[in-house]
């Protein structure tokens, strides 16, 4: 069983898990009407990798015999300057993601709950990825710029790449 302290951090990382995944939403939907379908849904798989994210949490929390208890998820933004500011915010956000996830780590080594330590290290090797990911990304849409066929083939990727995700999230077990 874990504490109470950790029990409450856990949670607050659900309600972070929950507004990424609005964040990502958000994007989507931008995209969307925007008409670029491939990074609507690149934005989508990552909108359904923060809900398995939550869950996982969610999971684990029980598994511990420690009680679930949701907040008010906050409003993301919901306008956007273009794809390579989107790619940029979601950066950022990533990064604040990352310290979070950091910050329970921390919490657990001091409180010497070695396995929500084991547990969360999941969550560590993941931002790693995201982050790279997400830079590499950004590498590309400045590389091609926001106009025009690269655009169109930032698209095109972004829509292959989220099939992948979807894959990959499909066969994880949850």
């Amino acid at each position: 069983m874990i504490s109470n302290a950790m029990a409450q951090r856990l949670n607050g990382q659900i309600n972070k898990e929950f507004y990424s995944a609005y964040f990502y939403m958000s994007m989507s939907a931008h995209s969307e009407s925007e008409n670029l379908k491939g990074t609507a849904a690149w934005f989508m798989a990552k909108y359904d990798e923060e809900m398995a994210h939550a869950m996982k949490i969610y999971r684990y929390l029980h598994d511990q015999g420690a009680r679930v208890e949701l907040e008010a998820v906050d409003k993301p933004p919901t306008d956007y300057a273009g794809v390579l500011d989107m790619f940029e915010k979601t950066l950022v956000h990533e990064q604040a993601v990352t310290a979070s996830f950091s910050d329970l780590v921390e919490a657990a080594l001091a409180e010497k709950d070695h396995a929500t330590g084991i547990f969360l290290q999941w969550f560590v090797t993941e931002q790693i990825e995201e982050e790279a990911t997400v830079s590499n990304i950004i590498g590309r849409v400045k590389l091609v710029g926001e106009r025009g066929e690269g655009l169109f083939m930032i698209d095109n990727e972004l829509a292959g790449i989220a099939k992948q995700m979807s894959q990959t999230l499909a066969t994880q077990p949850q």
